[in-house]
């Protein structure tokens, strides 16, 4: 009897069709960096520092001149160091990798940071603030603190009086950056503590700073004597 023929080898298991994929949105670079402001920024400070009272509804308010800033920030001929009275960092944003710069004195490396963005930041006022420093570099905001001191924990921290992005580059991650800047610095220094204040209809910050961590003391309120009222104090008779 003749042997069975063997079984025919299976058929090949049919191949999927191969789905291309979608080509992925391209990627827009943005190159940050934070650094040490210093009196040559003023122009450029005075200009944010006009734009935030405006967003704060506070430019009756706003006095200061780039003299008067320039004179109280950077006073001449030998300003304090960095961090031990007025500091400000600068944020600036470049479509190019900036270039190595040399160790500062105060031994503050700037911050370097690369955002990829869905779309290209459109900035109609880059010319304006261009960066003292030239090329593509732009200014888009600053943060301004000082030390102060908690008896409770007996410790220095620091104050940020303010702290501002320009609008075509928030809600990005910059405002998020300069925090973490002076939050990097207390914990350096080995400060106790980072603090500010929100205007209370400014939600959106509001939310933010939670976000972050941040605990909002709504059993505290800011008192301020200026103007007439501190001149009235500083004449009583005690």
């Amino acid at each position: 009897m003749a042997a069975a023929a063997p079984p025919p080898p299976p058929s090949p298991a049919a191949i999927p069709e191969t789905i291309v994929p979608e080509t992925a949105p391209p990627r827009h670079p943005l190159f940050a960096r934070i650094r040490l402001g210093t009196i040559f920024d003023v122009p450029q400070l005075h200009k944010l520092i006009h734009q935030m009272a405006t967003y704060e509804r506070l430019t009756d308010q706003f006095s200061a001149t780039e003299a008067s800033l320039a004179f109280t920030l950077f006073p001449s001929p030998s300003p304090p160091p960095p961090f031990t009275s007025f500091t400000v960092f600068i944020l600036e944003v470049s479509p190019d990798p900036f270039p190595p710069t040399p160790q500062d004195p105060s031994n503050f490396s700037p911050i370097l940071k690369t955002f990829h963005l869905d779309l290209p930041i459109e900035d109609s006022e880059k010319d304006i603030f261009r960066s003292e420093i030239g090329g593509d570099v732009v200014v888009a905001g600053f943060v301004l603190f000082f030390p102060n001191y908690s008896t409770f924990l007996a410790k220095p921290g620091f104050y940020i009086e303010d702290l501002f992005v320009r609008e075509p580059y928030r809600k990005k991650g910059f405002g998020r950056m300069l925090f973490t800047a002076v939050a990097a610095q207390a914990a350096k220094m080995g400060y106790g503590r980072v603090e500010w204040v929100v205007l209370d209809w400014n939600v959106n910050a509001i939310q933010f700073y939670e976000q972050m961590g941040a605990k909002i003391q709504p059993d505290w309120r800011v008192c301020r004597l200026t103007g007439d009222a501190l001149e009235a104090f500083a004449h009583l008779n005690i």
